[in-house]
């Protein structure tokens, strides 16, 4: 006899036997996937966003500024959520703007939409295919820096 949910079975030892025996190795293999989601990894930056999580993305045709690309397919502007350039004719602007160029220029990103600005620019923060973040790697560089009035100190240089 064996007691499930309360009543009483009568199964036979074998039938008894594979019905434990299958339990625990269930709770074993359940038990395994929460312990190997509770082991630490290294990270030394904001990791990319699973590809799922990517509302969209495409290949960068023209740099505007230092934080503002065109992307194929979209109507609007993308401005990099996060990071705050010097403006185009400013101190910096022109240095911005070009590593920007050189950072994304002709290669795909893909992006998460986090708002649409005053200007119908979307917002996003967007990642190239080798998993950098854009804006990390804009201030990085030194050439922009973090947005800390919207960034909520995200890339931690606030």
């Amino acid at each position: 006899m064996l007691v499930v949910r309360g009543e009483m079975v009568d199964f036979g030892l074998r039938q008894a036997a594979a019905c434990f025996f299958g339990t625990r190795a269930a709770l074993a293999l359940v038990a395994s996937v929460v312990l190997s989601a509770c082991v630490p990894t290294e990270v030394s930056a904001p990791a990319p966003a699973p590809s799922s999580r990517f509302d969209f993305g495409g290949q960068v045709t023209r740099v505007i500024d230092g934080d503002t690309f065109w992307v194929s397919g979209q109507r609007n502007r993308i401005r990099v959520g996060g990071l705050d350039a010097p403006e185009i004719g400013r101190a910096g602007g022109s240095a911005a703007t070009a590593q920007l160029a050189n950072l994304i220029s002709g290669r795909s990103v893909q992006c998460r939409l986090r708002d649409v600005d005053r200007y119908g620019r979307i917002v996003g923060q967007c990642w190239l295919p080798d998993g950098r973040d854009i804006a990390a790697a804009m201030i990085a560089s030194g050439t922009a820096r973090e947005y800390c009035r919207f960034s909520g100190n995200y890339y931690g240089t606030c």
